[in-house]
């Protein structure tokens, strides 16, 4: 997602790691969640190479993030937000409201904690913006990561702060891990940081180095084949070892996979990921990503009258054509070619856009209560009482 020199492979990269993500929501695929640290993975590859290629001037990169990211998120949760409420669907509506500022303000995934949410339960009542947990793990550490990188003066350093960084995310896992509910350390930013970290960690002068060593077409081919069995054999609901260390073994096998594609363009693996189909489909995961959940929750089973893989391919082309249209109205044209998108003009129109977000989270009414009636029902021996209770239709 950063603005990067196109590396061969890695759009395709991108692309494996949506399709993987969808499939998982659809019910197809239970190791497709692992997209998710594929995307983790290059993130901190492509931003920490990017910082470190060009300086960290914290401003610009600031601005280049918010440019790339913000425009499709907004549009995302206004049009999401809007759509539930004039569909009335209570229980989409509720938690649209509930968790569309904690979007806002990228803590989401603190918020659905907060909550109890559970990350597992995808087939009971959905929340719209439940998936945007990893948008803002991302985004925490787009503010974070960028201010080490500054103070740490040299990519040694900054290859040692991330490895060391990386283990203490581990450990932290390995500590906080529950066999009941693994939601606390799989969505939780300071349990998850290490699959930024160690793509980070591999984007450094040291590490390039050294896989520079190891860097040829049979190492990316094992490499590529050890990440498929992960995603073939993972289940995050049962695998508990994906806790115990397994995650991170996957990050750091896509951390090295992705450093490794950029360096060996004529790879087999790489010549195939830079496959023009998975090539596109990656260019527009971003938006497809921000968009398929909704669209999933929102074209629901009864209301489509489909299941399978029949609802799955409908779910699918409209979630496809929502990402092609904000890439090419929204999100490139902002990103590429609009000059007040910069400079102050540019602080303002993200002011501009931050408070009439806000504005809609206090302008679109609450879903009505349910008044239920309990007359006569009491304790055992206590006398019969009557009374209203106000319920929220999205939890009676």
């Amino acid at each position: 997602m950063a603005d990067e020199k196109r590396l061969a492979g890695l759009d395709g990269l991108r692309g494996i790691a949506v399709a993987g993500v969808l499939l998982f929501h659809a019910g197809h695929f239970g190791g497709g969640f692992l997209g998710v640290d594929l995307f983790f993975a290059l993130s901190g590859f492509l931003i920490t190479g990017l910082l470190l290629r060009n300086g960290t001037s914290l401003r610009a990169f600031w601005g280049r993030r918010v440019r790339r990211l913000l425009p499709a998120l907004t549009v995302m949760l206004a049009g999401t937000t809007l759509a539930v409420w004039a569909l009335g669907d209570k229980n989409l509506w509720h938690t649209a409201l509930a968790d569309g500022p904690w979007v806002q303000a990228n803590l989401v995934n603190w918020h659905l904690l907060a909550e109890s949410a559970t990350y597992w339960n995808r087939f009971g009542p959905g929340r719209v913006f439940g998936h945007l947990w990893s948008i803002a793990v991302e985004e925490q550490f787009y503010l974070l990561w960028p201010v080490v990188v500054l103070f740490a003066r040299s990519a040694k350093a900054v290859a040692l702060i991330a490895a060391i960084a990386s283990v203490l995310s581990l450990v932290l896992m390995l500590f906080l891990f529950s066999a009941s509910d693994s939601t606390r350390v799989y969505t939780g930013t300071d349990t998850r940081t290490f699959s930024l970290l160690l793509g980070a960690m591999m984007a450094t002068a040291p590490m390039t180095r050294l896989l520079s060593k190891v860097a040829n077409r049979y190492v990316v081919g094992v490499l590529a084949g050890a990440l498929a069995v992960f995603w073939l054999v993972a289940d995050g609901e049962s695998a508990h070892w994906l806790f115990r260390g397994g995650l991170f073994a996957h990050s750091l096998l896509a951390a090295v996979l992705v450093a490794l594609c950029a360096q060996t363009p004529g790879a087999p693996v790489t010549r195939a990921l830079d496959w023009a189909p998975l090539r596109w489909l990656g260019s527009v995961s971003y938006s497809l990503y921000l968009w398929h959940w909704p669209v999933f929750l929102i074209l629901s089973e009864e209301r489509l009258g489909l299941t399978g893989w029949a609802r799955t391919a409908v779910v699918c082309a409209v979630s496809l054509a929502l990402a092609v249209a904000s890439k090419a109205l929204v999100e490139d044209p902002i990103r590429f070619r609009a000059r007040w998108a910069r400079g102050r003009t540019g602080v303002a129109a993200f002011a501009a856009a931050t408070v009439a977000l806000a504005a809609l989270w206090v302008a679109v009414p609450r879903p009505p209560v349910v008044q239920v009636d309990v007359t006569g029902l009491s304790l055992p021996g206590a006398p019969g009482t009557a009374a209203v209770v106000p319920v929220p239709r999205g939890e009676a």
